[in-house]
């Protein structure tokens, strides 16, 4: 039998979402309900106002939350049943926008359903959200302009996608220049077999239209992204026997990339930057990354990929960036003397983690190998 096209692909998908799946116990991996760190305070409060059953109807493989989102325009990939978008609602303010496409109409029901529950429960006059219906991979289709979103965020659902280079080429075109692309999905150790893919249980489960993790980084330059940033990893389970001897040997990880629209212009050498601590909850350091810490006021060497991603995006304003280093000799993306690596592959990142215990996962006392 040959792999599922596109077309068949999205039934299934959608049958599976909008039909199969009432509530997050139903799922038979851990795959799209695994969290990669501790939740801030304000998510976790602003978590709990969003309504009960858009929470219970929530399948995603993370918590697609990026830093200093005041008055941002989003849009979310595949946004289900709106939690992220709601949670993201109170984030942005009512000056922001937030925009959730999703493919499955029951799920964008469930959605669209409680906008005014909400917008009175947020004390907002006119409601900053909005839900369509539609294939991530065709947003034009949609009626998304080039060049409209701050950011695109996506939690669990690229893997659903049959043509992944499409999703990341669409959400380039409707990113403005020094947008930001912050994301977690699904990604697997070796390339999947046709038994994998070919899978219907697999593919609703997020695992059967995993990406390989280093086809992600050619497919991002391809399309124009900076390489992408690894920020998070936690493994996956797979509690169904029968599912885990289809599987064989690969492995699958939830990992959280993030990945910006850095322009030509913006490009320049490796250079220095002191953070100003002005990102609120994350006042005393910002954990930019597996590789990447900023603590307020501190000097951090960084390489030309993150010099220009500082100096292009929403954070240019809280960082001051100086061309070249103090130290010459200090490797391209690494404040550790003698680490002359970033470390890319999740599934190292998982091992690392492993070994050093929860005390050193990003955002905790210290960092992988390679980490500022």
């Amino acid at each position: 039998m040959a792999t599922p096209c596109g077309e068949q692909i999205h039934r299934e998908v959608q049958n599976y979402y909008g039909k199969e799946l009432q509530k997050s116990d139903d799922l038979k991996t851990s795959a799209c309900v695994t969290s990669a760190r501790p939740l801030p305070k304000a998510v976790r409060d602003a978590l709990e106002r969003v309504h009960e059953e858009v929470v219970a109807r929530y399948y995603g493989c993370g918590l697609v939350i990026p830093e200093y989102l005041e008055s941002c325009r989003i849009l979310d990939l595949g946004s289900g049943s709106g939690r992220d978008c709601y949670l993201l609602s109170q984030l942005v303010g009512e000056q922001g926008h937030i925009t959730g496409i999703d493919m499955t109409e029951g799920q964008a029901e469930v959605a669209k359903k409680h906008i005014a529950y909400h917008m009175d429960k947020f004390g907002y006059r006119k409601p900053n959200v909005e839900f369509l219906q539609g294939y991530i991979e065709k947003l034009r289709d949609a009626g998304l302009a080039d060049d409209s979103y701050d950011i695109v965020i996506s939690n669990c659902v690229i893997n659903l996608a049959p043509d992944k280079r499409a999703v990341l080429r669409e959400a380039y075109r409707v990113l403005k220049p020094g947008g930001e692309m912050y994301f977690s999905d699904v990604y697997a150790s070796q390339r999947l077999s046709e038994t994998v893919r070919k899978h219907r249980v697999l593919w609703g489960e997020c695992l059967g239209g995993a990406l390989y993790w280093r086809d992600l980084y050619s497919i991002a330059e391809e399309v124009g992204f900076s390489p992408p940033c690894l920020v998070t990893a936690s493994p996956i389970t797979i509690v169904d026997k029968e599912l885990e001897g289809i599987i064989g040997d690969c492995r699958f990880v939830s990992a959280t990339f993030r990945l910006f629209k850095v322009l030509g212009s913006s490009q320049a050498g490796p250079g220095q930057v002191i953070y100003d601590g002005g990102i609120v909850g994350h006042e005393r350091e910002l954990v930019f990354d597996a590789n990447f810490t900023f603590k307020e006021g501190e000097v951090v060497d960084v390489d030309a990929e993150m010099a220009a991603i500082l100096r292009s995006s929403r954070f240019a304003d809280k960082f001051l960036i100086q061309a070249g280093r103090a130290n010459a000799a200090a490797p391209q993306g690494c404040c550790f003397k003698g680490v002359k690596e970033k470390i890319c592959d999740p599934f190292q990142l998982l091992e690392w983690l492993a070994a050093s215990g929860p005390a050193c996962h990003p955002g905790g006392t210290c960092g992988p190998p390679g980490c500022c």
